[in-house]
Order: structure tokens, then C-alpha cells, then sequence
């Protein structure tokens, strides 16, 4: 098949300049589930476009939520008709709270049926992702299509970053159209240099500065410069609640730990300082009610973000809104000299014990211990996220991917996304066995890629967080927290996947360092004590 690209005065059909459009957006690997709303766009699929099958549209989104985190470049889902659009939406709501930049697109029945409510036919069907796209669409004429889909990828691509949405009759892929237009637009809004620079007359007089830092440094590239001005200023890092990427190098001597999404506890960790900087995150995230003292007190609070609404909605302090790309090169300009104390370090960890069952620390210790230089960690065990926090130290910048939604149903399929971006890094799914089994056939596709995904599962037999959150709001016996008789090995076996069980502490570390150098996709299962961790 051939890759000419048309002359701006070909006319050519929408599918033709959709192919052309996707081509020169570097979007050529599709994610999807097709259905027959779909198929006028599959027709003769181009040698040089790679179609990655989900079996459900929900790990499909998330499959392509952690690729296009993981290449920093959007990523196109092609779904079917308002149904698989009502499966994916649990994951278009956490790809918006990731900030990842996607372009999906549904088939719609086809025009001429749409007056008479026919089969698959989606009533307004633009809204239904509402409010979680940042932008939406149903083109009024067939020839349209391209430009709403250039459209999309450029809101998807502009910071914050977000998921877009276009509905797509069917028969509108045969009318004729011409090429889309090859354009150029900015990503980056640059700060107010009166706001930057009232941040770093600020930074010159306080004595206890701590920065506070989110996932947006990560995914703008900025951890080096935010790192740099740590350094410059001699302040502590903790890393904002929830964060999604990484935030700070963990075994850096200025990484202070994670703020807990918790008012009274983030009020504690920041309330000794006389500044306080947050870059790329919220002021703050909460889980739980509670007083935040610092709030009503009289220390000021700078945040740099390239979400206004984040910006809008922290209850104190000053907003700059715009890239940290290049705000943080233009603060470290403007500071003056000083001379800190450095702040005290963190203590050592202490290593867990090896015992039966296996606690979840030492679960984690064993996984920093042995993994291989680079490894990228998706994780998703909300049960167990203290204990990666205080074993697991993620050592650099774009090895670490979570969720910010709170929905479950990421991990296993945004590790496949990560591993189609990242083929030469083993990923590492660290998931609960409740979350595993949200989206347990992303397994398949992994399989059938054979990507480097080594799947532990930390199998405490339920829903771990929900018996934290049980005994924090004095909630007795509720239903519905355990889960007997599922039995991960076997069923990653019937999807293809190499995967065997730890019986105790002692055979663990051979476990995992074997995990590690499987060619292809392996799940290990390893039950864990079902000790009730304190989130918050």
C-alpha cells in the first residue's frame, strides 16, 4: 500500500485523509475493539500502522492512557458506538485525572438511520463522555471528520494534557474531502515573570522552604530542573498526595516522603516551614475530611501548574499558571545566593523480615532488591502503597505510573501501554488481587505481544484498602471485602501467560529474579498476611 502523501487539491475519501492525517501525527499505533460501526475505517489496514486489540473497551482506553503517558505523545482508541464508550468510561475518567493525551474516537450508526433511533445509534452521542474530555465532537458533514480529529489531537496535546472525543457515522469514511492541513501549535504557556519573580524574592528571604512536588514535573520533562532547585534552595521534597508519576528522586538525601492525602497530616508535615512551594500538583489532594490548619495560617504558599482549574480551586496562596519547563530555569535565574542548613535526612529503612505469610514490606524490599537497572513500576494495590512507599524507592524519572482517579482497573492494561512504548525496559505490574481482576483480560494482549510485563500480585485475599477504611470509620463486618476461591495462576494461564505462585518467604527472591527474565509476559502470585496497613 502506498504512504504518498496528497496534494492539498486531491480530493480523496475521509478514511484516506483520516490514514494520512494519523500518519503524520505519529499515531499509527491504534488502540482498539472493533465493531461493525467500525470497520469502513479498518478496510485494508496500512502495512505501516500496528492495531492493538483490547478485549474490552475500558482496558483498551487504558491501554492507550499508559502509552501515551509512557512516549509523551497522544495516542488514538478507536471504540464501538456509545456501548464501548459506556465500557471505557470509568478509564476515560481516570485518563482526564492523569492528564494523558488522547484522542478517541467511536463509530456512530449511519446518517441516513440516525432520525429513526436504529441499532447502535448514540443520541448525542458528543456529550456522553462529558465532563471528562476536554473537548468533544460529532462533525456536522462527513468531510469534516479529519479536521475534527486534528482538532482533537491538538486540545488532547495542549497542558494539562486530557482525553478528546469524536463520534464518527459510518458511511462518512467513503465521502470525499481533502488532506488536512499539516499545522504547528505551541504546547507551553509561560508563566507571569512578575509572579515568578515575587516567588523568587520570596524563596530569597525564607529560611524554611519546602517544595512540594507533583506529577506534572515528571511528565513535562522538568525533573531535572526541579531537582536542580532543591538542590539551590537546600529545601526538603515531599511528594504531593496521590501523585501519579514520579515526583521526586526517593533516595535522594532531600527527599523528605509522601504527603498523605489526609488535611491534618499534610497541615503537620508543612506547618514547620516559613515557605511553601507546590510544583505540578494540586493544593492538595484529600481522601478523607479533616482540618488542614495550615490553611488559616499566615504561611504563604506558591503553586506552579499548567492546570488553571487547580490553580482556581487551592483554597490559599498565589497560582502561576504555566509550563515548569520553563518556569523553574527562569526562578533558578532570578534567586539570590543563599546558604541553608540541609535538612535533616530520613532515617534508614529498616529491612523487613523474611516470615510466613510474607508481609507486604518485605514483598517490596525483595522487588527493590532484585529488579533490573531501569525497570519501569505500574502499580495499582492501594492495600500496600505504604509499604512500596517506605521499601520500593523509585529511583528516577519515568519509571513509576499509577492512577489518579481512585478507580480501579488501570494497572494491568496501562503496563501494556507502557510496554508497546517501552520494549526495552522490563515493566513491572505491582497489583492487589482485587484490582486484578478489573481488568484481567489485558493479559491477553500482553500475551499475544509478547511484552516484558513481569505481574506480581500481592494477593491479601480482598479488598485490602476497604479493611483499612473499615476500621478507620469504626465500620464493623461490611459486606462484600473478601474474595475466596479465584485463582490468578490459572486463569493467566488460559489468556497465555506464564505464571506460577510463591508458597513462602524462602523460594520469593528466586521467584522474582526468575520473573524478571521470562521473554514475554509473567504473573506471579504472592499471598501476603492480611495485616490492615493505616492509609492516612
Amino acid at each position: 500500500m502506498t504512504t504518498r502523501t496528497p496534494a492539498a487539491t486531491d480530493k480523496i475519501t475521509v478514511r484516506e485523509a483520516t490514514i494520512d492525517l494519523l500518519r503524520r501525527l505519529d499515531m499509527t499505533t491504534v488502540f482498539g475493539n472493533p465493531g461493525s460501526t467500525e470497520l469502513p475505517f479498518l478496510n485494508n489496514w496500512p502495512r505501516d500502522f500496528r492495531y492493538i486489540l483490547g478485549l474490552q473497551e475500558a482496558s483498551v482506553v487504558a491501554m492507550a492512557d499508559g502509552y501515551a503517558r509512557a512516549t509523551g505523545r497522544a495516542a488514538f482508541c478507536n471504540l464501538h458506538s456509545a456501548g464501548g464508550i459506556g465500557h471505557a468510561l470509568g478509564s476515560v475518567f481516570t485518563a482526564f485525572r492523569n492528564q494523558a493525551p488522547l484522542v478517541i474516537s467511536a463509530g456512530q450508526q449511519a446518517r441516513s438511520l440516525l432520525p429513526m433511533q436504529p441499532f447502535l445509534g448514540a443520541t448525542e452521542a458528543a456529550n456522553f463522555p462529558q465532563p471528562y474530555v476536554k473537548w468533544s465532537c460529532e462533525p456536522a458533514r462527513a468531510e469534516d471528520v479529519p479536521t475534527a480529529l486534528a482538532h482533537a489531537y491538538h486540545i488532547a496535546m495542549q497542558r494539562p494534557c486530557g482525553p478528546t472525543f469524536v463520534s464518527i457515522p459510518m458511511d462518512d469514511w467513503s465521502a470525499e474531502t481533502y488532506p488536512t492541513a499539516a499545522r504547528i501549535v505551541s504546547r507551553d504557556t509561560a508563566p507571569d515573570p512578575d509572579l515568578l519573580a515575587a516567588l523568587a524574592r520570596a524563596l530569597g528571604r525564607s529560611e524554611r522552604p519546602v517544595l512540594v512536588i507533583g506529577p506534572e514535573v515528571d511528565s513535562e520533562g522538568a525533573g531535572e530542573a526541579a531537582v536542580a532547585l532543591a538542590e539551590r534552595l537546600c529545601a526538603p521534597v515531599w511528594v504531593s498526595p496521590f501523585s501519579s508519576n514520579v515526583g521526586f528522586p526517593e533516595e535522594h538525601p532531600l527527599f523528605a516522603g509522601f504527603l498523605p492525602a489526609a488535611p491534618g497530616a499534610v497541615s503537620a508535615a508543612l506547618s514547620p516551614h516559613d515557605l511553601v512551594v507546590v510544583l505540578g500538583a494540586p493544593v492538595f489532594t484529600f481522601h478523607v475530611a479533616g482540618d488542614c490548619a495550615l490553611f488559616r495560617s499566615d504561611t504563604p504558599l506558591f503553586q506552579i501548574t499548567t492546570d488553571g482549574e487547580a490553580a482556581a480551586a487551592a483554597p490559599i496562596g498565589t497560582g502561576i499558571v504555566g509550563s515548569l519547563r520553563l518556569a523553574l530555569p527562569a526562578i533558578m535565574a532570578l534567586l539570590p545566593a543563599r546558604n541553608r542548613v540541609a535538612p535533616s535526612q530520613r532515617p534508614l529503612r529498616e529491612i523487613p523480615l523474611a516470615r510466613d505469610p510474607i508481609p507486604a514490606e518485605y514483598l517490596m524490599h525483595m522487588i527493590s532488591a532484585t529488579m533490573p537497572a531501569g525497570a519501569i513500576i505500574v502499580e495499582e494495590a492501594p492495600s500496600h502503597r505504604p509499604a512500596m512507599h517506605e521499601h520500593l524507592p523509585i529511583r528516577g524519572f519515568g519509571q513509576f505510573y499509577t492512577m489518579a482517579s481512585g478507580g480501579l482497573g488501570y494497572g494491568l492494561p496501562a503496563a501494556v501501554g507502557v510496554a508497546l512504548a517501552k520494549p526495552e525496559q522490563r515493566v513491572i505490574c505491582i497489583m492487589g488481587d482485587g484490582s486484578l481482576m478489573y481488568s484481567i483480560q489485558a493479559l491477553w494482549t500482553a500475551a499475544q505481544h509478547r511484552l516484558p510485563i513481569s505481574i506480581v500480585v500481592a494477593n491479601n485475599g480482598g479488598y485490602g484498602a476497604m479493611r483499612s477504611f473499615s476500621r478507620a470509620l469504626n465500620v464493623e463486618g461490611p459486606p462484600g471485602i473478601d474474595l475466596p476461591g479465584i485463582d490468578s495462576v490459572q486463569i493467566a494461564a488460559g489468556f497465555g501467560c506464564a505464571a506460577s505462585r510463591v508458597r513462602d518467604a524462602a523460594s520469593l527472591e528466586a521467584a522474582l529474579i526468575e520473573a524478571w527474565r521470562v521473554n514475554g509476559p509473567v504473573l506471579i502470585d504472592v499471598p501476603v498476611d492480611r495485616a490492615v496497613a493505616t492509609l492516612y
